[in-house]
């Protein structure tokens, strides 16, 4: 049960991440974890230079000697970690200012902090500390010195685990407040989603497919959730927002994300569904024509000429994953500049399309609202990798194994059946490691999680939003008076954590009011604690 609370605690830590304040190729015979769906992959952002007239946070970048290893005794070497601070509305130790501490995940942390309006727009109310810090071998917290040496082998890759990462965040929180004489001030915790986009090549019906899957927006906002249950004495409490804790081993049906994308795209248009469905074959037999890489790359506008056909159909689910998860209500540019309700606008693209439109002309117009919304783009480039994030390869070949499958009948994704021993080849070739497909529920729990959560948990926030993807590996039921599910039918990946707009639907000022006033219940409780320990 320890190990389990321990798990959702990481989950719920980096699943929640405020804003900071800124300063002036898979072989085709493998369906390899490095193409397995990733939260953010890089073809999400692919030609995005920062959010578009995004608030803009003030933080101070600070680094901390962190390290290497928290579970041993081995003198290696440590590494400079960053974070984001902002004390301008802290109240200070003598009164107790609370801390607001998001748990970075996969990724350069100033971008996380630049699209966590909320955890900002909070902090002068509570009168709190912003603290956002950047997990271990992801933006500049590098082991030995550089990304190079980092990534050099499985050997300097081997503390790069869920475990270090919230060690890292318990010492930083620990000896903060020590530096900062704020040892009684409570911390509550924020994250959004561990995982990234990964691309998977699978074999179906005598056809090999390439999907994307998506991993990697898990880890923070199961980070936050874990953190919490394993470091319950460091934190009154967490929001764990489109974090899917139970997103592993066999704990939800392995079809669920891609399931829920595609409901996403059947909702607005049957005819768009059908489309995008009909378009892998044709995709796949262009690529098999003397002159089709060439035909399609030019189709699609891509810088350099397509290797395969599959690089195409990575690029196309990645898109389409990610307008799952960043289908918002209003525009946005998390992911991504994008219009208000995406999906609704891609779809339009696809089937207004003048009668005798090519299928794969009619899916260029369509995912160009992704991909080139602002009409800016001249040529599309697939290797771009613009936050950093290649570090998920590594965790998804050892402990964050997600399985993920696309049903035939339901989906309009290639159908696969998940096969644990292509992703198991894929990582013994690239980094010479076995996954361990299950070890995270080992760790952290999720069989019989309900029971758990209830008798050793408390003060968890599991916020999600039906539209997103993510949200069929969540929580989306309460477990007790403490442990809260907050769903919204038209909610996209970790709305509630994005600052607020004048174009917010009534249900999402209604979600933050109740995390605004269950975080308020949690500091009361520790404030009258701390009253009636000084009244004895």
């Amino acid at each position: 049960m320890a190990n389990f609370l321990e798990t959702l605690s990481f989950l719920i830590l980096l699943s929640f991440f405020p804003p900071t304040l800124s300063s002036p190729r898979p072989s085709r015979l493998h369906r390899s974890p490095k193409h397995a769906p990733r939260f953010l992959g890089k073809f999400s952002c692919s030609n995005y230079t920062g959010p578009l007239g995004a608030p803009s946070y003030r933080y101070e970048t600070r680094y901390f000697d962190q390290d290497l290893d928290h579970f041993s005794f081995s003198d290696l070497p440590k590494f400079r970690q960053r974070y984001l601070i902002n004390t301008e509305h802290w109240a200070g130790p003598d009164q107790l200012g609370p801390i607001f501490f998001y748990c970075g995940n996969e990724g350069d942390i100033e971008w996380f902090a630049a699209n966590t309006g909320f955890v900002w727009e909070l902090a002068p109310r509570f009168r709190a500390m912003i603290i956002f810090p950047e997990h271990r071998y992801y933006g500049e917290s590098m082991p030995y010195g550089s990304g190079e040496e980092a990534y050099k082998n499985a050997t300097t890759l081997a503390h790069l685990t869920a475990e270090q990462a919230l060690a890292d965040f318990a010492v930083l929180i620990t000896e903060l407040k020590r530096n900062l004489s704020a040892q009684a001030c409570p911390v509550v915790l924020f994250g959004g989603s561990y995982g990234e986009v990964r691309n998977s090549c699978i074999q179906c019906d005598e056809k090999i497919f390439v999907i994307v899957r998506f991993i990697k927006f898990l880890h923070q906002t199961v980070l936050a959730a874990w953190m919490r249950l394993k470091y319950p004495h460091l934190a009154i409490g967490a929001l764990a927002s489109s974090a899917p804790i139970l997103q592993f081993e066999d704990l939800v049906p392995p079809e669920t994300f891609y399931d829920i994308v595609s409901n996403d795209f059947r909702r607005e248009s049957v005819s768009c569904f059908n489309t995008i469905k009909d378009s892998w074959d044709v995709i796949e037999s262009e690529g098999q024509k003397s002159s089709g890489l060439s035909y399609l790359t030019e189709t699609f506008r891509f810088c350099k000429k397509l290797e395969s056909a599959d690089d195409l159909s990575n690029w196309l689910s990645s898109a389409y994953s990610y307008l799952g998860m960043g289908n918002y209500p209003y525009p946005a540019d998390f992911l991504m500049p994008m219009p208000g309700n995406p999906i609704k606008e891609v779809c339009r693209k696809i089937d207004n399309c003048p009668n005798g439109t090519s299928i794969l002309q009619r899916i260029f117009e369509g995912v160009s609202v992704y991909y080139n919304y602002t009409g800016t783009v001249d040529c599309f480039d697939l290797d771009d990798d613009p936050h950093g994030m290649n570090g998920w390869n590594w965790q998804a070949c050892t402990e964050m194994v997600m399985p993920m499958s696309s049903s035939k009948k339901s989906s309009m994704f290639p159908a696969y059946d998940y096969n644990y021993t292509s992703d198991e080849e894929w990582c013994l070739e690239n980094y010479h490691v076995k996954p361990r497909p299950t070890w995270i529920t080992t760790e952290f729990g999720g069989h019989g999680f309900k029971n758990a959560l209830k008798t050793f948990g408390s003060n968890i926030i599991f916020s999600n939003g039906l539209l997103d993807p993510w949200s069929g590996g969540s929580v989306l039921e309460d477990i007790s008076e403490t442990i809260v599910a907050l769903v919204t039918e038209k909610g996209a990946h970790h709305l509630d954590l994005r600052p607020a707009t004048a174009e917010d639907p009534d249900w999402l000022i209604e979600q933050r009011a109740a995390e605004v006033k269950l975080i308020q219940v949690w500091l009361d409780e520790y404030f009258d604690g701390k009253r009636a320990v000084f009244d004895m």
